[in-house]
């Protein structure tokens, strides 16, 4: 059977340009795969519209049974448009598409050792696990308690909450991995500002500026952040190299973004303050007081989790295992929702099956540019890919020098933080927190949010 899909290696040697290698490589295959891709992106971008749709299809059905006499109901109409409204939902969807069209060129028993053989799941199952984990009670405590006590530095108001989630969170994700950090800062975030309904710009503004800090607080290690766990291996970098390149720019970046956009929403943040406190409801039962070694139980399956990030068999029998003590410990326990990890890890493994199938045109465009022209290129390439992949497809470059290899991995974590798909944990927490968004979560409410934090990151980066 031939090798699928096409190694990079296999094409025709480089043109003379650009155009010309893309076109020597543009079969149709590659052109159908990559225009399934591209109506996967766009139906992101539709997806708040298939939500409004939703809603007036049930109204409308609601209006009819009531002029009828008739008993509410659901509207299979409207429930069909809101799954197509659902973001997690859309690249598996799109990938129906894609494996009947490889089927048809190519042959069923390709299509199934593409799935099942040559994409790797890894990162998806790993979030799913890890979101579980990091969502529990004992560990939320654990979290806040931490984070409540710098709270208390400026007052323990949810200004001050803000500030502290936002910018210690994303830092803690080089410890502990971007999907647990960006899970822990998302709850937090839902319970100390969004549930006192702030308002629309201080919303996006606050899921921009969690995204983009996430994206590039992970890269403080070499193990933390997916497109830096990449290359980690196959270029030689490891924590101390991180530190030095990476860690001090991003720690400057995250604190420069998230002091500007307090300055910038003072009022906003303000009126969070003078939220009554039915508005800031939404309290969980908290249950009896944690004893310490359960916190420590589950920190340290955690710590197994992150420690076996790249063993699936092994990290999923742990958590095998922790579901079993979380059930024989439950008085002290919350229940566990696996809703929206597995809704994430259906997003991300949709994600990873179209992107196995865009190197033929990404890694030539990496492999044409210069240090800042390819820092730029990655930024916004990751706009519309996993940013991992954008890495990934770096190391298959030739003859890339450190400083691209820098500019390439700077540029893609940079622009995580732009649109959901940018980086593996922006599901999480679009699934945790599109509930305060009427509607769901608008992609260019999200893109405008993400502005500001990602040119300050692009300036720390460049020019630092």
């Amino acid at each position: 059977m031939p090798t699928f899909p096409t190694p990079l290696d296999a094409y025709p040697a480089a043109g003379a340009s650009l155009w010309e290698t893309l076109s020597a490589r543009a079969t149709p295959f590659n052109v159908a795969a990559t225009v399934i891709f591209a109506l996967a992106i766009v139906h992101t971008f539709l997806a708040k519209q298939f939500l409004v749709l939703a809603h007036r299809a049930q109204d409308r059905h609601d209006a009819t049974a009531s002029a009828a006499g008739r008993p509410p109901s659901s509207s299979v109409r409207a429930g069909i448009l809101h799954f197509l409204g659902e973001i997690e939902v859309v690249f598996g969807l799109w990938a129906l598409p894609l494996v009947a069209i490889i089927t048809l060129v190519r042959g069923w028993p390709t299509a199934q050792a593409y799935i099942d053989g040559t994409v790797d799941f890894t990162e998806g199952i790993f979030v799913v696990v890890i979101m579980a984990l990091a969502s529990t009670r004992p560990v939320m405590v654990a979290a806040e308690a931490a984070l409540g006590r710098i709270a208390a530095l400026g007052g323990g108001g949810p200004a001050a909450w803000w500030l502290s989630i936002l910018v210690l969170g994303p830092l803690l994700g080089s410890l502990i991995t971007e999907p647990a950090a960006m899970t822990i800062c998302a709850l937090l975030l839902g319970r100390q500002c969004y549930a006192r309904g702030p308002s629309p710009r201080l919303a996006y503004a606050t899921l921009g500026l969690l995204f983009v800090n996430v994206s590039i607080g992970g890269t403080l290690t070499h193990f933390s952040a997916p497109p830096v766990l990449m290359v980690a291996a196959r270029w030689q970098w490891d924590t101390p190299y991180m530190l030095v390149h990476f860690g001090l720019r991003a720690v400057a970046a995250v604190i420069v973004s998230s002091a500007v956009y307090a300055l910038v929403l003072r009022k906003d943040l303000a009126a969070l303050a003078a939220a009554p406190a039915a508005a800031a409801g939404e309290e969980e039962p908290r249950g009896p007081a944690l004893p310490a070694w359960i916190v420590l139980v589950h920190l340290a399956f955690m710590a197994f989790t992150v420690a076996q990030a790249h063993h699936p068999t092994l990290f999923v029998a742990a958590f095998l295992f922790f579901l079993g003590f979380a059930s024989a410990t439950s008085p002290y326990q919350n229940p566990i929702d696996l809703k929206a990890p597995l809704l994430v890890g259906f997003f991300l493994a949709g994600l990873v099956v179209h992107g196995g199938l865009q190197g033929w045109w990404i890694a030539p465009i990496l492999g044409s540019l210069g240090e800042r022209p390819l820092f730029l290129g990655a930024l916004g390439l990751t706009a519309v890919n996993d940013n991992a992949l954008i890495t990934y497809l770096a190391t298959l470059v030739p003859g890339l020098g450190e400083r691209l290899r820098y500019a390439v991995v700077a540029g893609a974590v940079t622009g995580g933080g732009l649109t959901v798909i940018a980086n593996a944990p922006n599901p999480a927490g679009q699934a945790i927190l599109a509930r305060h968004f009427e509607d769901g979560i608008s992609p260019l409410g999200l893109l405008a949010g993400a502005f500001v934090p990602t040119l300050v990151a692009s300036v720390a980066f460049l020019f630092f």
